[in-house]
C-alpha cells in the first residue's frame, strides 16, 4: 500500500507512506520510485531505521536499532555501516570510530561496560588489529595486536610511575599448528624482561632506559634488538 505523492509519470515522488507486503513500513521520502531523502523504515521484527536513503538503500547519515536493543548511529553507504559511527552494544559495550563494510576496521575506540576498560587503536575487518593501548583502572598495556590478541613486545604503564616491559608469546603448541586449526583456547602468555621508568611510546618502538642495576651485557642486548626492530 502507498500513500503520498507521485510524480507526472506516476511514480513515487515526494513525501510517501508505504507498507511492504512483508509487513515492514516505510514513511519517508521518495525519488522516481525509490526510498531516497530522509525516511524511516520499521521492520516487522521490531528494529527500524531512520535516516538517509539513496535508491533504496540507508546511504549517508542515520541511526538503526536492532531488536536486541543494540543501536548504530553514524554513516552508511550502499546499506553497510561504512565510515564514522557510533555501536551501543545489547550488552552496554560502546564502540566509536572507522567502519568499512559493515565492519570495525580503523581506528577505533571500544569501552568494555563491566570493567570501564576501553581499547583505543587499530581494526581490521572487526577484530583489534595493529598498534593500541589497552587503558585499565590503575594501568594501561601499550603494544600490538593481531586477530583480537596481544602479540609481540609491550609494555604495561602503572600509575604508581613505573613500567614493565615484555612480550606475549604463543606456546610451543601453537606454533605448529595449521592456520584452519582453531586455536581460540591458547591464549598468548606475557612474559615480562624488566622493570623501568616511564619512557616514550613510539609506534615503531621505544627507547628503553637500561635499569638501575642492569649490566653492560643487558644494555648492548637492548641496542641490538632496537637496531633489529
Amino acid at each position: 500500500e502507498y500513500d503520498g505523492e507521485r510524480n507526472s509519470e506516476g511514480e513515487r515522488h515526494g513525501r510517501g507512506k508505504a507498507r511492504l507486503p512483508n509487513g515492514d513500513t516505510y514513511d519517508g521520502e521518495y525519488e522516481h520510485g525509490f526510498r531516497s531523502g530522509w525516511g524511516t523504515y520499521r521492520f516487522r521484527s521490531g528494529a527500524y531505521y531512520t535516516g538517509e536513503y539513496l535508491q533504496n538503500k540507508k546511504h549517508g547519515q542515520g541511526t538503526f536499532f536492532y531488536p536486541d536493543g543494540s543501536q548504530y548511529e553514524g554513516d552508511w553507504v550502499n546499506d553497510q555501516r561504512h565510515g564514522y559511527g557510533e555501536y551501543t552494544y545489547a550488552n552496554g559495550d560502546i564502540y566509536t570510530g572507522e567502519w568499512f563494510n559493515h565492519n570495525r576496521h580503523g581506528q577505533g575506540t571500544y569501552v568494555y561496560k563491566d570493567t570501564g576498560s576501553k581499547y583505543v587503536g587499530g581494526w581490521v575487518n572487526g577484530n583489534q588489529e595493529g598498534e593500541a593501548e589497552v587503558i585499565h583502572l590503575n594501568h594501561r598495556f601499550k603494544g600490538k595486536f593481531l586477530n583480537g590478541n596481544p602479540v609481540g613486545r609491550g609494555k604495561y604503564v602503572f600509575d604508581i610511575g613505573c613500567e614493565q616491559h615484555g612480550e606475549y608469546i604463543l606456546s610451543e603448541q601453537d606454533k605448529g599448528e595449521e592456520e584452519e586449526e582453531p586455536s581460540l583456547l591458547v591464549a598468548p602468555k606475557w612474559k615480562a624482561s624488566e622493570i623501568t621508568k616511564l619512557t616514550l611510546w613510539t609506534p615503531h618502538g621505544e627507547n628503553l632506559p637500561s635499569p638501575r642495576e642492569a649490566s653492560l651485557v643487558t644494555a648492548a642486548e637492548a641496542v641490538e634488538e632496537r637496531a633489529a626492530a
